[in-house]
């Protein structure tokens, strides 16, 4: 195994399948992080939503995907330019990833890819039993979504912050009161099959204890971009909370 994964698994108490899942997705999610990082992604981009939230901040649950922004709205970007570059990295960390963009069925402001590895041979990279191994159906496939949105609203800060492990590198991350307002934005304007994500509200409680400030102008400009704030009026603090309040009743 190499090196700087043992390093990482260190992070883990590997006992059901679940904890050796969730060990290698984030494990993988991070080693692609420095590819993107060393292909100068960063560059170009910012990493926000719940995964940013967790490995950046300390969020403390799961998150599949892997979220960004543009810098700029840039309707001609494409993710693939990467695909390489991330097949590489992830290479050179003793693992097998597929790397391939997804094809639009629709028009969209969202770039996607999918990393993919074989989830038997992966696992037995980082070393997990035979008893944990059976447990896996032959040809199960791991996957990780990337999603790069083309056409980031305004109004946004971001900062560089570290990770050091696989190796110490940077990444830009949108601060704090800007994820607020995405994911207040979320929770107030998404529709999942007309149910509620419960992830949405455990990260408001999060927010709430852990950093309480919220760029309301952001939010506003979220909200518009989205067709669900109108007119000249701004969105003021009184509207916000009615919007909120008449969330939380629709629970």
């Amino acid at each position: 195994m190499n090196e700087a994964v043992a390093k990482m698994l260190e992070r883990y108490r590997r006992e059901t399948v679940n904890d050796h899942l969730q060990a290698l997705r984030e494990i993988l999610q991070e080693v692609a992080l420095l590819g993107l990082w060393r292909a100068k992604f960063f560059e170009r981009a910012a990493f926000y939503g719940g995964t940013a939230l967790r490995i950046l901040y300390g969020l403390d649950r799961f998150s599949e995907d892997l979220d960004f922004s543009l810098m700029a709205p840039d309707p001609a970007f494409r993710i693939d330019r990467y695909m390489s570059q991330l097949e590489e990295e992830i290479a050179a960390f003793g693992f097998r990833v597929h790397a391939e963009r997804i094809d639009k069925s629709a028009t969209t402001d969202i770039e996607s890819a999918f990393l993919k590895v074989d989830t038997i041979r992966e696992l037995l990279i980082i070393e997990a039993g035979r008893e944990i191994v059976r447990e896996i159906p032959k040809g199960r496939v791991l996957k990780i979504k990337l999603e790069v949105d083309t056409d980031p609203p305004a109004g946004f800060a971001t900062q560089t912050r570290y990770l050091l492990q696989p190796i110490p590198f940077a990444v830009r991350v949108y601060v704090l009161p800007d994820l607020f307002a995405g994911k207040m934005h979320a929770l107030l304007c998404r529709r999942w099959k007309n149910r509620v994500k419960g992830r949405d509200w455990y990260d408001l409680v999060w927010y709430a204890a852990n950093h309480p400030e919220l760029n309301l102008s952001h939010l506003e400009i979220r909200m518009r971009q989205s067709g669900h704030w109108k007119g000249n009026a701004p969105l003021s603090t009184d509207a916000f909370q009615s919007a909120l309040g008449e969330a939380i009743d629709a629970l």
